[in-house]
């Protein structure tokens, strides 16, 4: 089967498209026929190795794993002894190994079948992003109408499914992003959007019942100032911060202050559960939820995709497509 390989940590220049055996499941998993796999921030810190403190976990030279990719659609072609729920020609969506591939090895318990209402491509644009979002917004921020909810970095993966959660929630929406993401923003369900280069967020005065924090910064003595004295302030995953410890640093922060002040400081890293899929997918059947996928890559152009949601470049989601036909 055709797969991206990496040589070391990097993405262009140390990730090549090669040909691979198709990889042996276990009793307990199912095989995939990939037909897209989805690109978020998280895909790039795998595969860079950064923050540093991962490779304890990942591998200290180069990945353990050498085809990257998580997040998949397809269709199952074989599944393990132990398996119940799923059978040979399923379309799935869901969470796996090494997506980056024709075919790619996951756990029934991260998979939910894809309807037929939704594409392959927002298929494998769903699982890590909405389901952090999902959770942020849902679960520990627990956005109730009528609110006010600010969301920095709207305009990305997470940022994009977060505004549409927090708005189909009945909260008053406000965006931060690039003047250039705006209108994609605002499109999403925002009521105001903050162009984060200019003054227009050190001069907004106004203190947020929520504050969602994608983009890694600012500092946790600004999100407070931002946040309403009995507020909440979400950070998510591990931007920002330097390249030893990334964005962690300041999540030890607010967890160590957080006991001695009014307002709750929760840092979060979504966790992947099945049920939570088809919560999610659930959404996008109603409409709460439609994935923004703003470009599709062919497969040996995953490493660009990578680099390009790693830029800050990409207007939602990003999705590396891998035709059925082609093998």
């Amino acid at each position: 089967m055709q797969a991206i390989v990496q040589d070391g940590y990097g993405t262009v220049g140390v990730s090549r498209i090669a040909t691979v055996p198709v990889p042996r499941m276990a009793a307990d998993e199912v095989l995939v026929s990939v037909s897209a796999a989805g690109v978020d921030r998280g895909t790039w810190h795998l595969m860079v190795g950064e923050p540093y403190v991962m490779r304890l976990g990942t591998g200290l030279r180069r990945p353990r794993r050498a085809t990257p990719g998580r997040d998949l659609a397809g269709v199952v072609v074989a599944i393990g002894d132990e398996v119940t729920g799923f059978g040979v020609g399923d379309e799935v969506l869901g969470i796996g190994a090494s997506a980056f591939a024709q075919y790619a090895i996951a756990k029934p318990s991260k998979l939910v079948h894809r309807p037929d209402g939704l594409s392959v491509e927002k298929a494998a644009a769903l699982p890590t992003s909405g389901l952090t979002a999902m959770q942020a917004v849902h679960d520990v921020a627990k956005v109730e109408r009528g609110q006010r909810v600010l969301i920095l970095g709207a305009s990305g993966g997470v940022g994009s499914f977060a505004v549409q959660m927090a708005r189909a929630a009945g909260a008053h929406v406000t965006g931060v992003c690039s003047a250039s993401k705006a209108d994609l923003v605002t499109s999403l369900g925002a009521d105001r959007v903050l162009d984060y280069r200019s003054d227009d967020l050190a001069r907004d005065t106004t203190r947020y019942d929520v504050v969602i924090n994608i983009a890694g910064r600012p500092s946790i003595a600004r999100l407070r100032e931002m946040t309403a004295p009995n507020g909440t302030a979400v950070m998510i995953g591990g931007e920002g911060g330097g390249a030893v410890t990334g964005g962690f640093g300041q999540h030890l922060r607010a967890a160590a202050l957080s006991p001695f002040v009014s307002q709750r400081l929760r840092m979060m890293i979504a966790t992947e559960s099945g049920d939570d899929l088809q919560r999610l997918v659930d959404m996008t059947g109603t409409g709460e939820v439609s994935p923004a996928v703003e470009r599709t890559f062919d497969l040996p152009e995953a490493p660009l995709a990578v680099d390009h949601v790693a830029s800050g470049r990409a207007r939602g989601k990003v999705v590396v497509s891998i035709p059925q036909e082609d093998r």
